[in-house]
C-alpha cells in the first residue's frame, strides 16, 4: 500500500492497523536542537485517545507512546524520530462477522476492489485509529510552530444542527468541555442532540474550524502547491472528511466583488486587510491574517440501527453493526485538523526558506 508518506522538507511515515501491534510514525526533516519528549507527544494524544466521554467509542486504551529514536538528552539530533503506540484491548471477535459484508459508509467494499483483501478487524488502515501517528507528528510541528510565535488551535464549530454562537466564543471553554466547543451553551445543546440520536441508535457529523494565528506572510507557491491547495489536501486526507473550506468558503458564491473584497488600510504604518474573507490566503500564498478553515465530518458509518448491505455470497442482507464506535467522530478529530493543518503549515514554512535570495545569503553568509 503506498501513499502513507506525507510532506516534502517535514514529511511523515504512519503506519499499523487498527488491531494490529501498535501504530507509529517516523518523523523526518525535524531540525536538531528542539527539545521534546514523550510528555510533548501525549497531551495532544490524550485528545484523541478513545472512552473520554460517553460520546466516544468505549474501547479502553492508553495511547501511551513511546520515542525510538531521534532524540537524545531531551533534545531532537536531526535524524528521523519514531514513535510507537501499543494497541492495549483488540478484541477482534467483535468484527469477525463483517469479514463476510460490506458496512455502509465504510472503506470495506473499496479495499476488496482494490487489493482483493482487506483487514477487517476494526477497518484496519481505514480504522481512526491510523490517526494516532498524524498528531504524533503534529505534536512536534505544533512545538516548533509555536517557537516560532504562530499560534495554531481548533475547536468544533457545529454538531448536527447546533452551531456555536459567535457571540459566546470563548477560546478557555474549548478543553472544558467533552465536545471541545468554545461555546458552553452550544455545547449542552449538542449534548442533548447526541443523547438522542444514541437513543435513536444513530450517529452525527459535525464541522472542525482552524485558527493559525501570526502567520508570517509569503508562505505558499502561486501554482500546484499553492498553501490553500495543499491544506484542502492535508485536511482531505483525514478520514471521514467530506468537505473543506477557507476563509468564507462556499459562502463566496452568493457574495459579490464589493462583499467579498477584503479592502486594504494602514495600521500602525503596516498595510492590513480591514476584513478577513479570504482566510488568510491570497493567490495561494498566505497574507499575513489569520488563516481560518473548516473541515466538515460524515456521520459515524457504523450505528446499530438496521441498514441494507450485500455478502460476498451476492446476498441482499439487513445488519445491525456491533463494536465500540464513537456515535460522533468530531470531538476526537479536533486535535487531528489542528495536526494536518500544522504538518502542511511546517513544511510549506520550510519549502518558502528559499523563496528570496536575501534569506539564503543571510543563512550561508
Amino acid at each position: 500500500m503506498s501513499g502513507s508518506i506525507y510532506g516534502k522538507h517535514f514529511s511523515i511515515a504512519t503506519w499499523g492497523e487498527s488491531h494490529g501491534k501498535g501504530i507509529g510514525v517516523v518523523v523526518d526533516g525535524c531540525p536538531a536542537g528542539l527539545s521534546l519528549c514523550e510528555e510533548d507527544i501525549q497531551k495532544f494524544l490524550d485528545r484523541r485517545k478513545p472512552g473520554q466521554s460517553k460520546f466516544t467509542t468505549q474501547r479502553s486504551e492508553s495511547d501511551s507512546v513511546q520515542i525510538l529514536s531521534g532524540v537524545f538528552e531531551g533534545k531532537t539530533t536531526g535524524t528521523p524520530i519514531s514513535m510507537i503506540v501499543f494497541n492495549e484491548t483488540q478484541r477482534s471477535q467483535d468484527y469477525s462477522e463483517i469479514a463476510n459484508y460490506y458496512r455502509p459508509g465504510h472503506a470495506d467494499l473499496t479495499y476488496d476492489l482494490k487489493y482483493g483483501f482487506r483487514d477487517y478487524r476494526g477497518g484496519g488502515r481505514s480504522s481512526g485509529r491510523e490517526t494516532i501517528g498524524r498528531v504524533a507528528a503534529g505534536a512536534i510541528a505544533i512545538k516548533i510552530l509555536n517557537q516560532l510565535g504562530i499560534d495554531l488551535f481548533a475547536y468544533t464549530k457545529s454538531i448536527g444542527p447546533v452551531s456555536c454562537n459567535e457571540q459566546n466564543f470563548n477560546r478557555e471553554e474549548i478543553s472544558n468541555n467533552k465536545l471541545y466547543m468554545p461555546d458552553a451553551e452550544a455545547a449542552q445543546k449538542a449534548s442533548d442532540y447526541l443523547a438522542k440520536c444514541m437513543e435513536d441508535r444513530n450517529s452525527s457529523g459535525g464541522i472542525v474550524e482552524c485558527i493559525v494565528k501570526h502567520m508570517p506572510a509569503g508562505v505558499g507557491e502561486p501554482a500546484f502547491e499553492k498553501l490553500s491547495a495543499n491544506l484542502a489536501k492535508a485536511i482531505f486526507s483525514i478520514g471521514a472528511v467530506k468537505g473543506f473550506e477557507i476563509g468564507d468558503g462556499f459562502d463566496v458564491a452568493k457574495a459579490t466583488g464589493l462583499t467579498n473584497n477584503d479592502n486594504y488600510g494602514f495600521v500602525d504604518g503596516n498595510i492590513e486587510k480591514l476584513t478577513n474573507h479570504s482566510g488568510g490566503i491570497l493567490g495561494g500564498i498566505s497574507d499575513g491574517s489569520d488563516i481560518i478553515l473548516r473541515a466538515a465530518f460524515k456521520p459515524t458509518p457504523s450505528i446499530a440501527n438496521t441498514q441494507q448491505t450485500v455478502n460476498k455470497q451476492g446476498e441482499t442482507i439487513n445488519i445491525n453493526i456491533k463494536g465500540r464506535h464513537d456515535p460522533i467522530i468530531v470531538p476526537r478529530a479536533v486535535v487531528v485538523v489542528e495536526a494536518m493543518t500544522a504538518l502542511c503549515i511546517l513544511d510549506m514554512l520550510f519549502e518558502s526558506m528559499t523563496s528570496k535570495m536575501e534569506d539564503i545569503e543571510k543563512f550561508f553568509q
